[in-house]
Order: C-alpha cells, then structure tokens, then sequence
C-alpha cells in the first residue's frame, strides 16, 4: 500500500505536499474575472525562485509576478533598467519550476525589461515569446500611448499582457525619481487616456502604481475588462501587488509608506504571505490613510 508524500518543512514555511491535487482551480483570465465580477479581490506577489513562488501558490497569491524589480532586490541594482531579457527568462523558468514541483495553481505574468520592446512591435513579440517559451502565462510592460499598438499586435497573436501606468519604474529617471504620478487634471485626463486605449487595445490587466487613490478607482470602474492591480494606488482597485521582499521586510532600501510589514507578526513567510492573502480580500489592506498621495 503506498501513502501520500508528506509535507516538508523549510525555511520559508512548509510546503504542500509534492503531488497534491489542486485545492483550488487553476488561475486563469476568466478565473479572474470571475472573481472581479464576485468581488474578490486578487491578490499577486512577486516571486523570483522555485521555492518563493512555490510557497506563495500554497499561501494563496493567485498572480506571481516575475518582476524587473529582480534587479534591486536580487542583483543590488539601483533601478530595473540593467535588468536583460537573459535574466528574466532565468527567473521566469526557475518560479515555473517550483510551481510544477508542487502542482501550483497561480498565474505567472513576466516583465519585459527595458529595452526589449521598444525598437518594434516585432522585438516585442520575440521578446514575449521567450518569456512565454520559459513558462509565463502573460507578460507586462510599462508605460501608455505609443505602447497601445505593441499591446494589440501581441495580443492579436496570442500573447496575454499586462499594462503598467502611473510610476514605472524603468523610466524612472525621465520621471524624475520615485514619485506619485496622476496628480492635478492634465496628468489625470492623460493616464486616464492611455488607461482606455490599452484596455482597447486588448490589455486585460493593468498595474496602477503610485496613482492617486480617487483616480485608481474611477480608472477600475472606466475598465470592465481590464483589471486593475494596485501598488501604492488605493484599495479602490480590482487587486493588490507587493514585491515581496518588502512585504517581508527585508529589502535594501527604506519600504515606501504604504507597504506593511507582514512578517513581523507571521513566524514564517507562508504564514505572511496568507496574512497578506488575507488581508487583501477582506479590505483591511491596503490603508488608504497611509498612501504616498496623502
């Protein structure tokens, strides 16, 4: 008679064990919007190896993102810019493999990182391709208005993507720095512009960061078919992002102020992970009083 593996114990929390059935559905695009039309919020996280994405997909996360924020938390850069393409089909393999180890559940999205899809609609799709080949359900990109077209050129040939507006990062020196984005009418009604044409153009998610709350929510409502993912925007939106060596408190850097440290009160990083899980969906974070637009 032959019995089930056992869990293991590591470092990071313990593990499921290593061929479970799913106790839940496989993420998905009309998972997903399921739950907006529920409204659950989704939570995503990102995840850099096999065993933080596979420890997330046990806590819960839905979305696990391959972030170009690798470079500052993984390779000490001082932004996402030196980041290459190289690199993110690395990591991007590395999480799918802990997820298939485990039978995880979650969906991948991978950053394309600067430079790989700013030349043609041609280089981008390339450049999708190798992060789809290495395991992603979908990739991102960042910024609005001349990467509507390259939105829809990928998307009308298969590739799901997901937008980033307000603070992106990897032009961040154009941005003058680490600052919130959307404040006053002008800067609204052009992020709100760019919101709608990459929805048109086939975007089913959009990351919003560091957006003026008020302005995040009306963008959700102005996106029924495009959800809108949170990072220093608000709670008005359809889901929250962290990187997840700042929800865990063990970055390089000083945390942004809406970031909370969900480990100090966990005891292991599942346990802050679910803590995080858990506070998305029943609306106790993010605290809209303590967002960088106050």
């Amino acid at each position: 008679m032959t019995t089930a593996p056992s869990p293991s114990a590591t470092p990071y929390g313990t593990l499921p064990p290593a061929s479970p059935l799913p106790q839940r559905r496989p993420i998905s695009l009309p998972r997903l919007a399921q739950m907006r039309e529920a409204g659950e919020k989704i939570t995503m996280l990102t995840a850099y190896d096999a065993t933080f994405a596979a420890v997330a997909d046990a806590a819960g996360v839905e979305c696990i993102l391959v972030g170009d924020s690798l470079g500052m938390v993984c390779q000490g850069l001082p932004s996402t810019v030196g980041v290459s393409l190289d690199t993110m089909a690395y990591h991007t393999e590395s999480v799918v493999r802990g997820l298939h180890r485990v039978q995880g559940t979650a969906w991948v999205v991978a950053d394309l990182p600067f430079g790989s899809y700013h030349e043609s609609r041609e280089q981008a799709l390339k450049s999708a391709c190798r992060l789809m080949q290495a395991g992603a359900h979908m990739v991102k990109l960042e910024g609005g208005g001349w990467t509507a077209p390259t939105v829809h050129f990928l998307v009308e040939r298969g590739v799901p993507v997901c937008a980033h507006l307000g603070l992106t990062p990897q032009t961040v020196h154009a941005l003058g720095g680490y600052r919130v984005q959307g404040k006053g009418d002008q800067a609204a009604q052009t992020l709100r512009r760019h919101a709608l044409e990459l929805q048109d153009a086939g975007a089913a998610m959009l990351v919003l960061e560091m957006v003026p709350a008020p302005l995040a929510r009306d963008l959700t409502q102005a996106l029924p078919h495009c959800h809108t993912i949170g990072i220093g925007a608000g709670s008005g939106t359809a889901g929250q992002v962290l990187v997840m060596h700042d929800m865990l408190g063990v970055n390089l850097g000083k945390n942004p102020k809406f970031v909370r440290d969900f480990m100090q009160d966990a005891g292991s990083v599942k346990g802050a992970m679910e803590a995080y899980v858990q506070a998305v969906k029943q609306g106790r974070f993010p605290d809209d009083q303590l967002h960088a637009w106050n």
